[in-house]
């Protein structure tokens, strides 16, 4: 059935359909690529996608290959309204595709594409937000689109590929009112997007994230011909703001990705400033305790007289007998671990000294492994990945970018210990992230409210 000046609806198309023309906006734009073609004496092509929308709602992906590229390459912008006709249709590849159509659209030199007014009855974008407990349970990989706030980010990083690709990438953590939080990547432009932008707990919404296993969770990483969204009006994104102003930001958080830099529960430690930790380092402990400090991260120790310091450790990844538990041992150089008996599969693991500052005092403690990639914002493998591609320099450079940038809630554990015959005291961090902003500002406001009751009885006592 023809649509508006007889153009036909997205929705409706099909191998069925002959002789059409569709009228709709460009939503999002790949990239152009090249290909080698895979027949023995044939000429690789260029290809580059967009996405389609028209004023009934229907969506479809279309790719415009070779002379389709070199006519409409430029033409095709983000926004505008376009007629398009002779193409082809074929079956959507769910692989890289988020949109709901069971068909996508090809287009070569035969096609005509022709730009129009802007057609007010079409959205600018049509967004199908999942919320983030039911990624939990889809097939993967699975397409998604999300709404969400940022509870914490990383800093951008440049590598280059395998394949010798300059590539950026931004790691986000996103949390919705599910109370459910993910790890999103971003790529390119919108990964060197300013710090600012992703600062102050800001909801964003993310339209194409391609959702796969990592380790034993889900990630999701946003697909070159996806959307970031940075200030939506929706629905979605209002009852996020609501969900989170309203106690969202003090809730325990489901993570989804495995060794995310935020989600689960913090240790329990008694409250202290860094100066409480140097005082208990100075003291023979009796028994184990445990402090919660909020201070930034200053330095991490890369060198020692002069000598560069290993900053990670190649770890054991193989199950301990009886559990499902890695070793996490550290291998030799040819990757045999000797408590296993055995070289199986290994990853990298954070091993720092780290120096932490506070309004009263710093302190240098021991950071393992999951306290260092909340300190950093960053995992092992990246860091390995950077030295080994960029060298130490591009490594070191990567680890000043989280010197005094957010306050973390750091939790410190402090046990009796010995060395030589002498009693000492062990000061570790066991836990490190980025501090629950609402939570922390109850903490305060309620601390100050002591010290004016304090102040206040004390007035009187004085004046009696």
């Amino acid at each position: 059935m023809a649509g508006l000046q007889g153009c036909f609806p997205i929705a409706d198309l099909s191998n069925y359909t002959k002789g059409w023309t569709i009228r709709a906006r460009v939503t999002a734009k790949g990239q152009i690529r090249t290909f080698q073609s895979k027949r023995e004496g044939s000429e690789g092509g260029k290809v580059f996608s967009v996405d389609l929308l028209d004023c009934e709602g229907g969506e479809i992906r279309a790719s415009l290959f070779n002379n389709a590229v070199d006519l409409f390459g430029e033409k095709l912008q983000v926004g505008k309204c376009f007629t398009f006709s002779r193409g082809t249709l074929k079956i959507a590849n769910r692989q890289y595709s988020t949109l709901n159509h069971r068909y996508e659209l090809t287009f070569d030199k035969d096609a005509v594409v022709e730009e129009v007014n802007d057609d007010a009855s079409i959205d600018t974008m049509k967004l199908h937000i999942c919320e983030l407990r039911s990624v939990q349970t889809k097939t993967l990989p699975a397409n998604v689109d999300l709404c969400g706030v940022v509870v914490s980010f990383k800093a951008p990083v440049s590598f280059t590929s395998k394949d010798g690709k300059e590539l950026v990438k931004r790691e986000i953590i996103l949390a919705d009112d599910s109370a459910s939080s993910m790890e999103v990547t971003l790529w390119g432009d919108r990964a060197r997007k300013a710090d600012k932008e992703f600062e102050g707990n800001p909801v964003m919404c993310i339209k194409g994230v391609i959702v796969k296993e990592w380790g034993n969770g889900r990630k999701g990483s946003l697909m070159e011909a996806g959307a970031l969204l940075t200030s939506p009006t929706i629905p979605e994104a209002e009852k996020v703001r609501q969900w989170w102003s309203q106690g969202g930001s003090s809730q325990t958080l489901t993570a989804l990705s495995d060794g995310a830099f935020v989600g689960g529960k913090a240790p329990v430690g008694k409250p202290a400033s860094l100066a409480d930790i140097r005082a208990a380092a100075e003291q023979a402990l009796i028994s184990e305790d445990v402090f919660s400090v909020v201070c930034r991260l200053a330095i991490v120790q890369t060198k020692k007289q002069g000598e560069e310091q290993p900053l990670y450790y190649m770890a054991c990844m193989e199950p301990k007998e009886g559990t499902t538990l890695p070793c996490n041992r550290r291998v030799d150089a040819s990757g045999f671990c000797a408590v296993c008996n055995r070289a199986g599969k290994v990853v990298p693991r954070f091993n720092l000294r780290c120096k932490f500052s506070d309004c009263e005092d710093s302190a240098w403690l021991t950071t393992f492994h999951e306290a260092a990639k909340g300190a950093l914002c960053m995992e092992a493998t990246e860091l390995k990945d950077l030295e080994q591609g960029k060298g130490r320099e591009a490594m070191e450079t990567a680890i000043r970018h989280s010197y005094f940038q957010q306050p973390l809630k750091v939790t410190v554990r402090a046990k009796p210990d010995s060395y030589n015959g002498e009693s000492r005291t062990n000061i570790t961090c066991i836990d490190a992230r980025p501090v629950p902003v609402a939570e922390h500002g109850r903490l305060m406001l309620k601390e100050i409210q002591e010290m004016l009751t304090r102040d206040s009885m004390m007035k009187g006592a004085g004046g009696a």
